[in-house]
């Protein structure tokens, strides 16, 4: 028997490979604006989009303003004039084509949803998330998308996390495990929601002690195991 009847999965660095998406997206963004795509120039705009989703994720900006905000600093760090909105609304394009999964990731999904309801539960801007999953192969065996966006909650708060086992009427939060790659998020918000979480945490990175996830798992057949009851 599984452990677990709902399984709600982060997508970003969890099932969707992010790091490449972005790299396309941002690599074609550059390009159709004039501006040279160099490793020193993508790993400037990842730095700074990188603190601003932590500030997101914090609730210290809104998500309006941190899409736009962070081309407006890009620039200015290339030393690039340019429309920040623009740039922002070409990258999002972009970025909703980009469909690629991590290696196993499909696997994993259609093997927990043999026995499981899945759910993908994802920050981020929903034009760019749902045309992502539109084009990835596991759009069938996920019946739920849950973007921040829609809800007006932003993981960790509690409320994005209260509307997700609301929609899917999950009144025993014991039936349900949070899987994500994020500690300050994923993993924090399953805890501020009273949930299980599973910390996919394929690079060992240190974990926090306020923090107890059921599992850290550094690969997909772990998490498979443990959620479908057969051990690790």
């Amino acid at each position: 028997m599984p452990r677990y009847d709902y399984v709600l999965l982060d997508a970003d660095n969890t099932l969707f490979d992010f790091d490449l998406a972005e790299h396309k997206a941002l690599g074609l963004t550059l390009a159709g604006h004039g501006i040279p795509f160099t490793p020193e120039a993508e790993q400037t705009y990842i730095d700074i989009n990188t603190a601003l989703w932590s500030k997101f994720d914090r609730g210290e900006i809104s998500q309006g303003a941190l899409v736009v905000e962070r081309f407006s600093s890009f620039l200015r760090a290339v030393g690039r004039a340019g429309d920040p909105a623009e740039l922002n609304r070409y990258y999002l394009s972009r970025l909703g084509e980009q469909g690629d999964l991590l290696p196993g990731a499909e696997a994993l999904c259609r093997a927990l949803a043999t026995r499981c309801t899945l759910a993908i539960i994802t920050n981020g801007v929903s034009s760019a998330q749902r045309g992502r999953f539109a084009r990835s192969p596991i759009q069938d065996c996920i019946s739920h998308l849950f973007i921040s966006e829609d809800i007006g909650f932003q993981k960790p708060r509690r409320e994005f996390f209260d509307a997700v086992l609301h929609d899917m009427g999950i009144s025993d939060p014991g039936r349900a495990v949070v899987v994500g790659d994020t500690l300050g998020s994923d993993i924090l918000g399953a805890k501020n929601a009273g949930l299980d979480a599973v910390w996919y945490n394929p690079k060992g990175r240190p974990a926090r002690p306020d923090l107890s996830p059921v599992l850290i798992a550094a690969n997909f057949d772990q998490i498979e195991n443990f959620i479908l009851g057969r051990g690790v």
